[in-house]
């Protein structure tokens, strides 16, 4: 058995949110049902990828916004929002809307970078301003000085009878600020995020430096490092951290016969890709686990990047059913994470 020693402090999981395009509304409920699932299984995290133009969820806010009304007690995140999509102050009123609303519950994550395939929708997306549009770190600290209350201007005050203006973002939710993470993958990223007080969140893609060794486990650990590092050394204001790590585990303990072969089917189409660096920036991906919880535990402790945090938010695989949702979000609550030492949160609480 794994050494629980260090045990698991807190456990999330990742979707993606699919829909079928003729029923959207359907896929959208099915999502909000696995939250509910997740909180009466006692996780303490649930977070949603953003996904824009796809059969996933591109209004994650929204979807939080609902989650954060029926549930009372798990937490909600991003993983990521890519701002390049974003209008930040826009956003800012956004999520502080809805972490008021769920009792200050919300985790965005965040990214920067030009929108994917941007030459296909940039003259939607920003008509009048697309070869002038900043993506670049700046976007994120902006939104960052939003959500903290910083001024966004100088006018405030009453005009007439009933009007009453604010100089900083409205309303504000005391401590979103510190629950804002950045989604890293490069060395650059992490310690650009420890220096400037986001916590991390590093996933299952990672960009080595041109040095090293295409070692997945290695590299993630040496990013996370830099990171705590960075964020040790910035100032104290920002707070403590926090770093989860993100890959994707399949438990098969409860798992029927169908489903061990379907997710056995899965994990062999993505395991070429984790053999070699991807694309011009040498992406590498990290394998799917897949397995019982103590064999999954095992590997876990035995992976450099998992040996440097204490909470984690296990990817979903993105094109399951809902039963099979449900099976492995039972198995990871039931086994896998005892099997790491985790202890579930508010189980047998009621969900309003």
């Amino acid at each position: 058995m794994p050494d629980t020693t260090r045990p698991l402090r807190k456990l999330g999981f990742l979707t993606i949110g699919l829909f079928d395009p003729a029923d959207p509304a359907a896929g959208h409920e099915s999502t909000l049902q696995i939250i509910e699932l997740g909180e009466r299984l006692g996780f303490d995290s649930a977070w949603l990828r953003h996904r824009h133009l796809q059969f996933g969820i591109s209004s994650p806010i929204a979807m939080m916004a609902a989650a954060g009304q029926r549930t009372s007690r798990i937490e909600i995140g991003t993983a990521v929002t890519p701002l390049g999509w974003e209008n930040p102050l826009r956003l800012a009123e956004d999520l502080a809307t809805v972490d008021l609303l769920a009792g200050g519950r919300i985790n965005p994550g965040l990214s920067v970078g030009e929108p994917m395939h941007y030459d296909t929708v940039k003259h939607e997306l920003y008509p009048d301003s697309w070869e002038v549009e900043d993506f670049s770190y700046a976007r994120v600290e902006r939104l960052a000085r939003l959500v903290a209350g910083e001024p966004v201007r100088d006018f405030s005050g009453r005009q007439g009878v009933v009007e009453e203006f604010s100089s900083r973002v409205e309303p504000h939710s005391p401590g979103l600020r510190q629950r804002l993470w950045y989604g890293a993958g490069s060395r650059k990223s992490a310690v650009w995020a420890g220096a400037n007080g986001f916590n991390l969140l590093s996933s299952s893609v990672i960009f080595p430096e041109s040095d090293q060794a295409p070692d997945f486990a290695r590299i993630q650990q040496s990013q996370i490092r830099a990171y705590r590092e960075a964020a040790a050394a910035s100032a104290p204001e920002h707070g403590p951290v926090r770093v989860s790590q993100g890959l994707v585990v399949i438990p098969t303990d409860s798992a029927s016969s169908d489903q061990r072969e379907k997710y056995q089917r899965y994990v062999d189409q993505r395991l070429p890709r984790t053999r070699a660096p991807q694309g011009p920036k040498g992406m590498l991906f990290a394998p799917d686990l897949i397995g019982t919880s103590d064999e999954i535990a095992e590997q876990l402790y035995a992976h450099a990047g998992f040996q440097e945090v204490d909470e984690v938010a296990f990817a979903l695989p993105f094109s399951f059913d809902h039963e099979d949702y449900v099976q492995i979000l039972t198995d990871i609550a039931e086994k896998l994470g005892p099997a790491l030492g985790w202890t579930p949160s508010g189980v047998g609480q009621d969900v309003p």
